[in-house]
């Protein structure tokens, strides 16, 4: 997904391309500015002690979850537990199945 013109969503599932993160999942709790996003994944990144980074640092999936979107949106936070059920859901339906359509 090209991140020119491109408007990260509150919930949206992103994989951390470089830092020292690369390669894990987590979801956008705050939208900083055009350029920087908070993380956080429920697991090593808490609520309470998300990761500002660089929208250029990540790679986008068109998943937003809508549980962590809506409790954001109604509370202004959600809990760890539900970061960690968005990303699970996410790792095992879509993840799994794109390994094994790299085997084929």
């Amino acid at each position: 997904m090209s991140n020119q013109n491109f408007l990260p969503q509150v919930g949206q599932l992103v994989r951390i391309v470089q830092g020292r993160d690369s390669g894990q999942f987590a979801l956008v709790v705050k939208i900083l500015d055009e350029r920087f996003v908070v993380l956080a994944d429920g697991d090593k990144r808490k609520f309470d002690r998300p990761k500002k980074k660089n929208i250029h640092h990540l790679e986008f999936f068109d998943y937003v979850s809508p549980e962590v979107q809506n409790s954001i949106m109604e509370t202004g936070r959600v809990t760890n537990s539900k970061l960690r059920f968005a990303l699970l859901n996410f790792v095992n339906e879509h993840v799994t199945d794109l390994k094994k359509g790299e085997l084929n």
